[in-house]
């Protein structure tokens, strides 16, 4: 036995391997990926949808609107104000219509990711058995490169808005997920028991109980699963989603030193405009069903 060299697949089977597998994706990809893409279509006409309307609309009406929803979450003064002064200075340095374009790229992707990852969370934290099958998959998707997602999408989508949109939500959806079933797992159960005691069906247990003292911990994770699309917008850019991305990709191949910071704080003011904004939704929200339920 050789103790010095690891045993390992000779070259020739490994090629063969790499070639069936590879084969067999692109055999799916040709059979399926018409309808595929007519599944994911209205996808792209949303995204095209808030694109167009942020765009095609008077800034200044935009900027309202922007301040107008941030009010509605946070109802800060102070947030409202860093809001509209740091899209000025992204407007006046030049970056509005891609910071438009991103805006739209996370609100489409956050929204994708909340509908899927609160009803999976929840899923998890009822059933054990769901708990072990899904956190396995959720630990490879934090894991696995963002470029890696690329490969798959790409080949079936090509390049464009859609394959963004879905490697954007595969990076982003496991924190929305995870902290949803933790938070529904950290409910004190001499709460549960109370609510058996009053009678409560397991759907009133979930609706008036469990999700209102989980929701601290629902909201952080939609903090995280923003943060991390704004993140993979950069990496979306390499398969053709434009916005804040694609002049940062640029900065790097050409070493814009200046492109690359300006644009990377553009997208940093954003992430803090979202972060501040749902943290202070949460905590609103949460204190409303503190005092309807309490």
């Amino acid at each position: 036995m050789d103790l010095v060299n690891f045993p390992e697949m000779s070259r020739g089977d490994l090629r063969d391997m790499r070639i069936a597998i590879d084969t067999a994706f692109r055999s799916f990809t040709r059979a399926y990926g018409e309808t595929l893409e007519q599944i994911f279509h209205p996808i792209q006409i949303l995204l095209v949808f808030i694109e167009n309307i942020l765009i095609d609309s008077p800034w200044v009406l935009v900027l309202a609107g922007i301040a107008l929803l941030i009010w509605a979450l946070s109802r800060s003064p102070k947030i409202v104000a860093g809001t509209v002064i740091a899209l000025l200075l992204i407007g006046y340095f030049g970056m509005w219509e891609d910071t438009m374009r991103t805006i739209a790229m996370v609100a489409v992707c956050t929204l994708i990711a909340v509908a899927i990852g609160i009803p999976t969370g929840i899923l998890m934290a009822r059933s054990n058995r769901a708990n072990q099958i899904v956190t396995p998959i959720l630990d490879m998707m934090q894991t696995m490169p963002s470029f890696v997602y690329l490969i798959p999408v790409v080949m079936i989508f090509g390049l464009g808005k859609v394959p963004g949109v879905i490697a954007v939500v595969i990076y982003a959806v496991p924190p929305i997920i995870r902290l949803t079933n933790l938070g529904i797992r950290q409910v004190p159960a001499d709460v549960l028991e109370a609510a058996d005691a009053f009678g409560s069906s397991a759907g009133q247990k979930l609706r008036d109980v469990q999700l209102p003292l989980a929701l601290p911990t629902i909201m952080a994770g939609v903090n995280q699963t923003i943060m991390m699309s704004l993140a993979m917008v950069v990496v979306a850019s390499m398969i053709g989603v434009r916005g804040l991305g694609q002049p940062v990709l640029q900065a790097i191949n050409n070493q814009y030193f200046t492109l690359g910071v300006m644009n990377g704080l553009a997208i940093v003011a954003i992430a803090i405009i979202f972060d501040r904004a749902t943290q202070a939704y949460g905590k609103r929200l949460q204190k409303h069903l503190e005092a309807v339920h309490g």
